[in-house]
């Protein structure tokens, strides 16, 4: 019972922690102060895991990035901008487990013809989805990266509070985002 508290207790702090901002790195180069307009690379997905929610949610990331970069004073253009945004989305389904141990887990089992065993073995006891999201600035001109950051974090059950979280993540980001 204890270690299952235990494996508990560590999935509530790994979902309930926030987002995390993480590879960050600035080209030596970068002076955002000759750029001002922005516009986004065309987001693609391709695979059978696609929801139908996707293009739905990749709005949320535009329109809250949009949101930041306009407070830093750029602007939003449909064509011909100084700069691109790129967005990289990957989503992970990960299995936590546990290993199954003489005294939490109990006796031998009979398995037929006088044959009692135990063995130990991984027992499923959560699912959860991790993700990540990569945003790459670049000088369009150039085509060269002058910024570049990776959100990490456990997405929530919960599809209603997705919104928020994203909106917490480019938060986090654009925290770290040279221009504030």
């Amino acid at each position: 019972m204890k270690y299952l508290f235990i494996v508990l207790l560590g999935s509530l702090f790994v979902s309930c922690s926030g987002p995390r901002v993480l590879d960050l790195a600035t080209a030596p180069d970068a002076n955002f102060g000759n750029y001002k307009t922005f516009a986004f690379f065309e987001v693609t997905a391709f695979g059978d895991t696609i929801t139908e929610q996707f293009n739905e949610r990749i709005a949320y990331l535009k329109k809250g990035i949009a949101a930041q970069m306009e407070q830093r004073r750029f602007t939003q253009v449909p064509k011909n901008p100084d700069l691109f945004i790129n967005i990289g989305v990957a989503i992970k389904l990960e299995v936590q487990t546990r290993e199954t141990s003489w005294p939490q887990d109990g006796m031998m089992r009979y398995m037929g013809q006088r044959n009692y065993k135990w063995k130990s073995e991984e027992v499923e006891v959560g699912r959860y989805r991790r993700g990540a999201i990569s945003l790459h600035v670049v000088d369009a001109a150039k085509n060269h990266m002058l910024w570049t950051a990776t959100l990490r974090g456990s997405l929530p059950d919960d599809s209603t509070k997705l919104k928020t979280f994203a909106d917490k993540g480019i938060q986090a980001l654009f925290s770290k985002f040279p221009v504030q």
